[in-house]
């Protein structure tokens, strides 16, 4: 499989998000996923700390087990795991990376992120916490997520010589497409950011078993999320967008999935797309979905989802 950089690392360009690890996923089914992925040459798996209430890293690193060293492991810090242990202040970053490490069975992280800015506490001090469980060899690279354009800037200013952020982790997909309005994109550009899409296939509705005019599929996460989220999925405007999507993969008789993924990676500031994968056949679809797309198809593509 294709790799590309973040940083220092390099990872392959279709990944594994483990949000459903410890959720939706068991451990059973957490091994089978992992075995399936590394069999298909994913190397990158993007877990958080909040996810699976922690179960998600607990899950992930039984299942890598002796294979640790052959992958990359991103996880997540700052979102609140409960009333005392959120933000992104230096003690609890150092804390909160001892955590992590702990569930995780592994004494190095490849990629941590700031899952979200903490407005109470400048960067420079996260930043400085961060530089030094690099120096302590406790993490390889550093990233963040849901940062503007404003604040990616400042965290570059801040950093100064020492350890700075190498991705951002923003939602990005065909149906989501603010990254490219916002100016995230250029600003990766700029300051040598990878970009990691998160909700790459629209909480489903990309992975063409949305069909038009027909109801969402039971089981899925469309199907069991509260109304009150849903709500914005399943408006008019995006079945609309899903409708004509569909329509247009069957004239060119490429799965919607692939068009999906393959239109992240058309753009050079995407390193990986991190798919959550709920069985071996997921994974196995995610990881032979990349191809090459023409001018003609990504042309296409921009104007049915603008």
């Amino acid at each position: 499989m294709q790799k590309r950089s973040i940083g220092s690392l390099e990872v392959s360009v279709v990944g594994i998000g483990c949000n459903n690890f410890g959720v939706r996923s068991d451990a059973a089914t957490t091994n089978a996923v992992v075995a399936a992925a590394i069999e298909a040459g994913i190397n990158f798996f993007d877990t958080a700390d909040i996810y699976g209430a922690t179960k998600s890293e607990v899950f992930l690193g039984e299942a890598l087990g002796s294979r640790r060293g052959e992958v990359v492991v991103a996880t997540k810090f700052g979102m609140p795991i409960d009333d005392d242990h959120f933000g992104a202040a230096p003690a609890y970053v150092r804390q909160a990376c001892d955590d992590s490490l702990k569930r995780l069975g592994s004494d190095y992280i490849d990629l941590y992120q700031l899952h979200a800015p903490d407005d109470k506490v400048p960067i420079t001090d996260t930043l400085g916490a961060l530089g030094e469980l690099v120096e302590a060899g406790k993490i390889r690279e550093i990233g963040c997520s849901n940062l503007t354009v404003a604040q990616l800037r400042e965290a570059k200013t801040a950093a100064g010589d020492g350890p700075s952020f190498v991705s951002i982790q923003n939602q990005y997909s065909l149906l989501a497409r603010d990254p490219e309005r916002d100016g995230v994109l250029n600003v990766c550009d700029e300051l040598g950011l990878g970009f990691l899409p998160y909700y790459p296939l629209a909480n489903g509705l990309l992975t063409g078993k949305v069909r038009p005019g027909e109801p969402i599929p039971e089981g899925s996460r469309l199907a069991k999320m509260p109304p009150e989220r849903s709500a914005h999925w399943l408006g008019d405007r995006l079945r609309a967008q899903v409708d004509a999507l569909v329509q247009y993969a069957e004239e060119i008789n490429v799965p919607l999935l692939s068009l999906a993924f393959s239109w992240l990676l058309s753009h050079p500031q995407v390193s990986c797309v991190i798919a959550g994968a709920s069985s071996a056949a997921q994974v196995e679809a995610n990881a032979h979905a990349v191809r090459t797309l023409s001018a003609e198809q990504l042309a296409a593509l921009n104007v049915l989802t603008v």
